[in-house]
């Protein structure tokens, strides 16, 4: 079981351990998919609701199989993103995305970082 907040040490663990699960299906030969990642993670909490919740929440489909979080960062912040949401209760607009992003970019140091210090428009 995880434990899921919303602050940046907490987002670097999910990201590290994102990256851990796809290796660890990957060696089973199993898919690596949003389902597969809430049943390894949250096991018999992760109900049929709450992965509906969480899919429902980053427009993505539970059996559709999920590239490397190194590679292709977008769709598993999204993820991430649901997953905070649901676990604490809070908004999914909430959610910290500068703390998920410098996240990143700690898990994953040679990728390029996503939205750091983006400039808003004022």
């Amino acid at each position: 079981m995880i434990e899921v907040q919303n602050n940046k040490a907490c987002f670097v663990q999910l990201w590290l351990q994102l990256e851990r699960t796809r290796q660890l299906l990957g060696g089973q030969y199993k898919r690596f998919c949003i389902r597969r990642v809430l049943k390894s993670w949250f096991g018999c909490e992760a109900t049929d609701d709450f992965i509906w919740e969480v899919c429902s929440l980053c427009d993505q489909a539970g059996w559709d199989e999920l590239q490397a979080p190194s590679l292709y960062p977008r769709k598993h912040r999204e993820l991430l993103r649901a997953i905070v949401a649901v676990k604490t209760g809070i908004s999914f607009y909430k959610v910290d995305l500068k703390a998920l992003d410098a996240a990143y970019s700690i898990a994953f140091p040679k990728s390029t970082p996503l939205n750091v210090n983006k400039k808003k428009r004022q």
